[in-house]
């Protein structure tokens, strides 16, 4: 089902970032869509009429043969419904924007300015003669 774009030595990150989708079932392409609607970055789209489209999707809906995404396209203002049946791939080709933004990495750098402001006091209070 899917292909990797940049095989990284640190392993998966999480992000499906680079990779590419290429459903063979129903199930596999809602699967994908629901990856592409939970990913903060753009994907392209690629129909089986050959048509390929860059864009956020930012909306989808899921009710058998009537099941479509929408997108906005990154070269028009207009919003694109894409029908399922219409879909061959779902390439993750946008930067993902959250990438490395995790709760753990905000947590390690407040404790760092912290560990940082907490150096600079007790330096400025040893400056001073309390310390």
């Amino acid at each position: 089902m899917t292909d990797t774009k940049n095989h990284s030595a640190a392993g998966v990150t999480g992000s499906p970032e680079g990779r590419v989708f290429q459903p063979a079932s129903f199930a596999e392409l809602a699967e994908a869509v629901e990856l592409a609607f939970d990913y903060r970055g753009d994907v392209t789209v690629s129909l089986k009429s050959g048509e390929s489209l860059f864009g956020y999707l930012f909306n989808r809906q899921v009710s058998g043969p009537e099941s479509y995404l929408e997108l906005f396209p990154s070269d028009s203002a207009e919003v694109r419904r894409i029908r399922y049946d219409q879909i061959a791939a779902i390439a993750f080709t946008g930067e993902d924007t959250a990438t490395g933004k995790s709760w753990e990495a905000w947590i390690a750098k407040k404790d760092s300015e912290r560990r940082a402001e907490i150096d600079r006091i007790a330096a400025e209070a040893k400056t001073r003669g309390i310390l």
